[in-house]
């Protein structure tokens, strides 16, 4: 693996156009949009609201997406990883079908989605008194698990620009723990299996399964293998970074907290692990901008990371490229979280403070995609 460039696949939120669920939770015409515009500094030093370069874009707009697509992989990314919801039908998708898919130039990039079975909670604002009401159940069940993945056979991976891992499409599952609970070991790994048969019979070869896992957090009580997963990624530094004492941690003690247990994770499961970089974060936007911000009030009440700077955040891809490059790195991919995640503090889209800092940063360590 040494001196081997990975490919880089950025999360992708997609909540930043008008979606019929979302109005009836939020209102005609509601986006994410709206949270942002109306973030607050929470504190001395407190830097909001963020601002988008380009405006507040609709991303299920072709033309907007072909922007994304070049600003991408003209940086350096490779590929967008799309956070991908089903709440008694897909929820949230116009950006992918309607935007991305439809993108005259959506042959430059690759993209797979990533099942994220977690509950939809109220977090647009998240209010203390009330934490974290469900808004729709993400529990699965078998009938679930089969719908929502005949959809993406059908939907997405026969697609050309379908991201593959040595010729099999891969998808991603957020919440193993979660599934395993609701399901049951033996019953999932059936799933999994009556999953590839059907990869097989629509004559797509053979499937490569990933599943998110946040160490400390989750915990396996079974065998990857029996589980017939592929591989693992991570996904944010959730497990190691947040504080209850004070509202901010700088990003740098974050990162070299955590960018030396790649070496571990790669090790402690026994299939190959996808690392992922925080590009910052700070979740304040989702709150309620009244109530006192405290971390020990939780999600989304969560520890900021300070001082997430483009120069920072070159400094520890750097840090992060040496893994990749040492004989311990045993995954295909470096996770960005995230693309545009405005409103947890996470993007890579250019903003007024920083510009395209975040992407150049990209480009310096690793180069434009080939």
């Amino acid at each position: 693996m040494k001196n081997k460039r990975p490919q880089i696949l950025a999360y992708y939120f997609p909540n930043w156009h008008v979606d019929p669920r979302n109005e009836k939770w939020h209102g005609t015409g509601w986006t994410e949009w709206n949270v942002t515009k109306c973030a607050l500094p929470r504190f001395p030093g407190h830097k909001q609201p963020k601002k988008p370069l380009w405006g507040y874009e609709d991303e299920a707009d072709p033309a907007v997406m072909e922007k994304y697509i070049d600003t991408a992989v003209s940086h350096g990314v490779d590929g967008f990883m799309f956070d991908w919801y089903y709440y008694d039908g897909p929820y949230r998708t116009r950006c992918l079908e309607e935007g991305l898919m439809k993108a005259a130039n959506v042959d430059k990039i690759k993209f797979a989605v990533m099942w994220c079975n977690h509950d939809a909670i109220q977090a647009h604002p998240g209010c203390r008194a009330f934490p974290k009401p469900v808004l729709a159940s993400g529990t699965a069940t078998p009938e679930i698990f089969r719908r929502v993945t005949q959809y993406c056979i059908e939907h997405y991976f026969s697609h050309p620009s379908y991201l593959r891992v040595d010729g099999k499409p891969m998808f991603s599952i957020y919440h193993l723990t979660k599934m395993i609970q609701e399901l049951g070991t033996e019953t999932l790994r059936e799933l999994v299996d009556e999953f590839r048969g059907r990869v097989r019979q629509a004559g797509l070869g053979e499937l490569h399964l990933n599943a998110v896992i946040v160490p400390n957090k989750d915990q396996l009580d079974v065998p990857p293998a029996a589980l017939g997963l592929d591989s693992f990624s991570g996904h944010s530094w959730s497990w190691s970074w947040t504080r209850q004492d004070s509202p901010c941690v700088d990003y740098g003690a974050a990162a070299e907290e955590n960018i030396p247990r790649f070496r571990g994770f790669s090790q402690d499961y026994g299939l190959p692990y996808n690392p992922s970089m925080m590009v910052g974060w700070d979740s304040s936007p989702r709150t309620l901008q009244s109530d006192i911000f405290d971390p020990a009030a939780g999600y989304p009440y969560s520890t900021i990371l300070s001082d997430s700077t483009p120069a920072q955040f070159e400094k520890y891809l750097r840090k992060a490229k040496e893994f990749i490059e040492s004989d311990a790195f045993n995954g295909n991919f470096l996770m960005i979280h995230s693309w545009n995640e405005w409103t947890e503090g996470t993007f890579l889209l250019p903003e007024e403070e920083h510009g395209f800092g975040h992407l150049e940063a990209i480009r310096k360590v690793f180069g434009p995609v080939k």
